[in-house]
């Protein structure tokens, strides 16, 4: 009985760990929202708009840095999701190819283009300041387009998918920082060039 009560409690003390970083990864991110690339959030700022308290934010967090960089991770597979939605929709592999290439530069369009321009200015900063890599994504999202590269021929999709989207992700990154949202033109370019960058079996350039 004692190991069952036990285990009631840990595991309510576990939903409700999980609603609290939730509230927190959604506060951060419209805060940073608000902040835009003008100014960073404090921790307070976070707790604050969360409702929680600084106890709360450090039980599942050693610092705001680590919070930037979880929420980055969240970002990252809800764009994951969300794409590989868009791609199960389509029938060919260069239909999924185009499918993917629109839900990353659609991250630059007007409803998103904000939110995602902050996260990754603040993400961008811890970069910085821990000398880790890049916080760009493209390495998550590239594991969508090994498989369509694979069924248009490519000798090595993993290494031609890499490439794909580290050119895509340049283009969002271009689109974010100029301000300029992405055309259906750059849809069909940005798909094309990847398309031409499928390596065939026998080693030479498409």
């Amino acid at each position: 009985m004692a190991s069952r009560i036990a285990r009631r409690a840990l595991a309510k003390r576990g939903a409700g760990y999980t609603s609290e970083v939730r509230c927190l990864l959604d506060a951060a991110l419209e805060v940073m929202k608000r902040c835009g690339t003008s100014s960073r959030p404090r921790v307070a700022d976070i707790v604050r708009a969360a409702g929680l308290s600084n106890e709360a934010f450090y039980r599942h967090f050693p610092s705001k840095d680590a919070l930037v960089a979880a929420l980055l991770e969240d970002g990252t597979e809800r764009l994951y999701g969300y794409v590989a939605h868009q791609m199960s929709k389509e029938p060919t592999p260069e239909g999924r190819v185009r499918r993917r290439v629109r839900g990353v530069l659609s991250q630059a369009c007007e409803e998103s283009a904000a939110t995602t321009r902050a996260v990754l200015w603040n993400a961008g900063a811890v970069s910085e300041v821990s000398g880790s890599a890049s916080p760009i994504p493209s390495d998550r999202l590239a594991e969508l387009l090994a498989e369509p590269l694979r069924e248009l021929g490519s000798a090595d999709p993993a290494f031609d998918a890499s490439l794909a989207a580290y050119a895509t992700f340049g283009k969002l990154g271009g689109h974010l920082w100029s301000g300029n949202p992405p055309t259906d033109g750059d849809v069909r370019r940005v798909t094309a060039f990847c398309l031409r960058m499928v390596t065939p079996v026998n080693g030479e350039s498409a």
